[in-house]
């Protein structure tokens, strides 16, 4: 645990952060729901919100933590880091080895796929899988079904 007096951070009731995991509130709030999982080895860098009832499975990196590049006299290591929220609302899934970048919000219900890399929003009740992750399937509240998208929307 990196965490710092100078930002928030919480840990809902019945929140569990596993063994060999990362959290670090030194550039943003880490705020985590009730009844959420962190599983073993995610590194979790805020500023992030994680809803309840999340699942994040292992070997996560979800980073609101973002490094400057584009002015070439100047050596990346010395340009300005840049943050941006991440959200993660109620009662995702997030499988093994995925990447959530600065500036995601991953809407209610929905699932990233193992290993895929979200690099824009996920919309509620969607499965997004990739890299870069693309929304696979959208719960269709007509037919109480998990319909798939044709070629995967780019998200």
């Amino acid at each position: 645990m990196d965490i710092l007096p100078f930002n928030k951070f919480s840990l809902g009731d019945r929140s569990t952060i596993e063994d060999f995991s990362t959290v670090n509130n030194g550039v943003g709030n880490v705020c985590i729901g009730k009844d959420t999982l962190i599983g073993i080895g995610n590194v979790i860098i805020g500023p992030i919100n994680i809803g309840n009832n999340v699942i994040f499975a292992q070997n996560i990196v979800a980073s609101g933590l973002n490094h400057e590049y584009r002015n070439i006299r100047i050596p990346i290591s010395k340009q300005n880091v840049l943050v941006a929220e991440i959200i993660v609302e109620d009662d995702c899934w997030i499988a093994a080895n995925a990447v959530i970048t600065a500036w995601i919000k991953i809407g209610k219900h929905s699932v990233v796929a193992a290993g895929a890399v979200v690099t824009k929003n996920v919309p509620s009740y969607s499965v997004a899988a990739g890299n870069p992750a693309r929304v696979i399937k959208k719960y269709n509240f007509d037919n109480d079904k998990w319909d798939s998208v044709k070629h995967g929307e780019i998200i």
